[in-house]
C-alpha cells in the first residue's frame, strides 16, 4: 500500500497540471502546506524535478495504451523493454 508521502505526491501531479499550473518546488510545497500533510522535505523538489517536462495529461491518457502482452507473458520480439518510461 502506498504511504501518505506517495498519495500527496500522486495527487499533486494530478491536481497541478489539471489547473494549468507549472509544477514547481515552490506551488507543490504550497499545496503540501495548504493541505496539512507531512511529507519528507526533500520530495518536493526531487518530484517538481521529475515532473518539469512531463506532459501528465498524455500520461493519464495512455495508461495501458501499449500492444497486448500475449498469454504466456512474454512481450513481443522488438516492443518497448519494460523500464523504458515517458518520465526519463
Amino acid at each position: 500500500m502506498a504511504s501518505i508521502s506517495e498519495l500527496t505526491y500522486i495527487y499533486l501531479a494530478f491536481i497541478l497540471p489539471d489547473e494549468e499550473v507549472t509544477v514547481t518546488e515552490d506551488k507543490i510545497n504550497a499545496l503540501i502546506k495548504a493541505a496539512g500533510v507531512s511529507v519528507e522535505p526533500f520530495g518536493a523538489g526531487l518530484f517538481a524535478k521529475r515532473l518539469a517536462n512531463a506532459n501528465i495529461g498524455s500520461l493519464l491518457c495512455n495508461v495501458g495504451a501499449g500492444e497486448p502482452v500475449p498469454a504466456g507473458g512474454i512481450a513481443p520480439a522488438g516492443s518497448p523493454a519494460l523500464s523504458t518510461c515517458c518520465l526519463s
